[in-house]
């Protein structure tokens, strides 16, 4: 098969390192690194991929993974993209539909798959939710270990979820940074590699892919993408799909305009892009019931914003108190396994509208990013 060369490059300082090698930050200034292809046209690819098996790696020249029997996978990918019966102008893209129930098995496949290639022995990784319980099973899947540590308020069937592939699962006071922090200490006792949400190349890579299927479900880009985020690495995946296709001849310099959903108890993203900060402190004190969207501080916060800012979108903070509200409102009339971010994204969409923000003939994509597992 074709594949197209890749190198990895610090998305702050932009120095390159070899893809062979086993890295989290940027060696040289702690950046998020990303991973770069050789792109040339190639607009018959398309044609080509759509005769392959539906999963994500039928876009195999555009992911990292050179070599077919290095690739751990479960299915994950290709998911449904649904018409809203409330809104006709919104497609919903259901990643509930994914082997763990989110859209947190795209990335871990992908990361996981070259983790094991590049010779990590045993994995580990903070999470709040979906990102353990997909580490876990990946982890399982590629016969390696997995530790993770999740907040003590964590919901008891995530635990569950975690343990019941095998993995050990640590519980720590506070937030996911705290978990975060002993993820840290553990790899110092006991070794391991770090998959924390972009502390490393490749979950990037298996989440932009949404971005490439989006192509293929409508034929063309939305007009707009509404996104339920915490560490915002699909947003930042997709964007950077987007420049891929464009590299590939796929698509023209359009892009959809990329809108940013968080709640109101814990909105770093949106309160920094309402003061035109390049960054995003942390945010004190956060609560929410969406445990997805309770990421106080995220390393990808430029990449983020610089998104939202350069496709012409934006960031929203919904009441918290209406999520779940929002979010079985979803599940009665449109039959989704939607989760309380989906929820929240639910009512952005209704903001943006009643705000002329969004106009009902343009065509909306809002994201499912994984079904009802808290209860």
């Amino acid at each position: 098969m074709t594949h197209f060369p890749a190198h990895l490059e610090c998305s702050a300082c932009s120095t390159a390192f070899a893809i062979h090698d086993l890295l989290n930050l940027c060696p040289q200034c702690k950046g998020p690194l990303l991973v770069r292809y050789d792109i040339k046209p190639d607009p018959q690819l398309r044609a080509r991929i759509r005769d392959r098996a539906a999963d994500m790696w039928r876009y195999r020249e555009v992911l990292p993974v050179d070599d077919d029997r290095d690739i751990v996978t479960l299915g994950e990918g290709v998911t449904p993209v649904l018409q809203s019966n409330e809104f006709s102008n919104v497609l919903i893209k259901d990643e509930s539909k994914n082997p763990t129930r989110s859209f947190k098995s795209r990335g871990m496949a992908a990361a996981v798959s070259m983790a094991r290639k590049l010779g990590a022995r045993s994995l580990a990784a903070p999470t709040a939710g979906n990102a353990g319980a997909a580490l876990s099973a990946y982890g399982a899947r590629a016969g390696l270990p997995v530790f993770v540590a999740m907040p003590r308020d964590t919901p008891q069937s995530i635990v569950d979820e975690c343990r019941s592939y095998g993995a050990q699962v640590e519980l720590v006071a506070g937030v996911i940074t705290d978990a975060g922090k002993r993820v840290q200490q553990y790899i110092a006792d006991n070794g391991g590699f770090d998959l924390s949400t972009l502390k490393e190349p490749y979950r990037v890579e298996g989440k932009k892919i949404m971005g490439y299927e989006l192509l293929d479900d409508l034929g063309r880009l939305p007009d707009a993408i509404l996104y339920p985020t915490g560490g915002g690495t699909g947003l930042i995946g997709m964007w950077k799909a987007f420049e891929e296709m464009q590299k590939l001849g796929w698509i023209g310099s359009e892009r959809p305009r990329m809108f940013s959903v968080q709640s109101s108890g814990c909105a770093p993203i949106v309160r920094a892009f309402r003061e035109g900060l390049d960054h995003a402190p942390e945010w004190e004190s956060p609560h929410t019931g969406a445990w997805g969207l309770r990421v106080p501080r995220a390393i990808g916060d430029r990449l983020m914003l610089r998104a939202l800012r350069d496709s012409h979108g934006g960031a929203v903070a919904v009441e918290e108190d209406s999520i779940e509200a929002a979010a079985a409102a979803l599940r009665e009339r449109e039959g989704v396994d939607a989760g309380p971010e989906a929820g929240a994204a639910m009512l952005a969409l209704k903001t943006l509208l009643d705000q002329g923000v969004l106009r009902r003939d343009e065509t909306v994509v809002v994201f499912n990013t994984g079904g009802n597992k808290y209860h």
